[in-house]
C-alpha cells in the first residue's frame, strides 16, 4: 500500500526556518515524480515545489525561490522541504504528493499527482 507521510510543521516566528519531512512506504520514491503543495484557509491549493523522478530536476514557485529546498534521501526513502526565512504568507497545510508515471520532470499541478499525504501544519506568526 502506497502512502505518504509528512511530518516537521509547527509554530515559528517570521525569519525562522522549519524542515518538513515526507516519508513513502510502499514504492521507491527515487522512481517518482514527489511535489509539496500548500493550502491556507480560504485559498486554492498551490504548488510550491516539485524534484523530477532521480532528482534530475526542480521546480519552485516563485514566492518560495532562494528560500526553500526540496530534497529526497533515497537510503531512507524520504522527501525534505527546507524552509528558510518565513513569512506569515507561507502558513498553510502543506502536503507531498507523489506521481509514480511522470518521468524526467516535475510540475506544479496537482491534479498530475496521484497519491498524497495527511498533511503538516505550518504557521508563521510572532
Amino acid at each position: 500500500q502506497l502512502q505518504l507521510v509528512e511530518s516537521g510543521g509547527g509554530l515559528v516566528q517570521p525569519g525562522g526556518s522549519l524542515r518538513l519531512s515526507c516519508a513513502a512506504s510502499g514504492f521507491t520514491l527515487d522512481y517518482s515524480a514527489i511535489g509539496w503543495f500548500r493550502q491556507a484557509p480560504g485559498k486554492e491549493r498551490e504548488g510550491v515545489s516539485c524534484i523530477s523522478n532521480r532528482g534530475g530536476a526542480t521546480n519552485y514557485a516563485d514566492s518560495v525561490k532562494g528560500r526553500f529546498t526540496i530534497s529526497r534521501d533515497n537510503a531512507k526513502n524520504t522527501l525534505y522541504l527546507q524552509m528558510n526565512n518565513l513569512k506569515p504568507e507561507d502558513s498553510a497545510i502543506y502536503y507531498c504528493a507523489a506521481n509514480p508515471r511522470l518521468f524526467g520532470l516535475c510540475v506544479l499541478a496537482d491534479g498530475e499527482y496521484d497519491y498524497w499525504g495527511q498533511g503538516t501544519q505550518v504557521t508563521v506568526s510572532s
